[in-house]
């Protein structure tokens, strides 16, 4: 018997693994990837590059799906929400920690969504995913006391949470657009 309730779910926790595996994978090598940019201007240029692939990923996403009213306002919403969190953060690299925590924590929510769709019994799925990601970053903090030249942060924790509390709460905020929505 499988531990998955559905191929989707199954595909969901393989993203959410791949993606935390990407970021412990580079542990070791982001603080001189980050200064090598950093030396030569780039860092913000490359953080404002991820962005715009979010943002594309976004569009495309709803071209597919086709959003109302609703859900068009709500995504302004959170766009917003997140470039004014990113203007007043001075340190690119913490930055970082918002997007992939928010992809983790958005592919963790998504996989317990569709457990609980396929039948599966789920305690309260958006605080779960907020504690299974902050749990991952305390993890990868965890993994960088061990590594010279990095340190356990307590501030980088409360990125991760903060990061898996805005994804999730975005998320919460669309299905309830979507649902204002497909009741006109």
């Amino acid at each position: 018997m499988s531990v998955f309730l559905s191929k989707r779910e199954k595909r969901l926790w393989l993203l959410v693994f791949l993606v935390v595996i990407a970021i412990y994978a580079t542990l070791g090598v982001s603080p001189i990837l980050a200064g090598f940019l950093r030396d030569r201007g780039l860092i913000s240029d490359g953080f404002w590059l991820g962005l715009a692939l979010i943002g594309l990923t976004i569009l495309v996403y709803g071209l597919r799906n086709r959003p109302g009213g609703y859900e068009i306002v709500t995504w302004f919403g959170i766009v917003g929400v997140y470039l004014l969190v990113f203007l007043r953060m001075n340190i690119p690299e913490e930055r970082s920690h918002l997007i992939e925590y928010s992809v983790v924590a958005i592919f963790i929510l998504e996989a317990l969504r569709e457990r609980v769709r396929q039948g599966g019994s789920v305690y309260k799925p958006p605080l779960l995913a907020i504690v299974l990601t902050t749990l991952i970053g305390l993890l990868d903090e965890c993994i960088q006391f061990f590594l010279p030249g990095r340190v356990f942060d307590l501030f980088d924790i409360s990125f991760n949470f903060l990061a898996a509390l805005m994804a999730v709460a975005g998320s919460m905020a669309l299905a309830w657009a979507r649902k204002k929505v497909s009741k006109f």
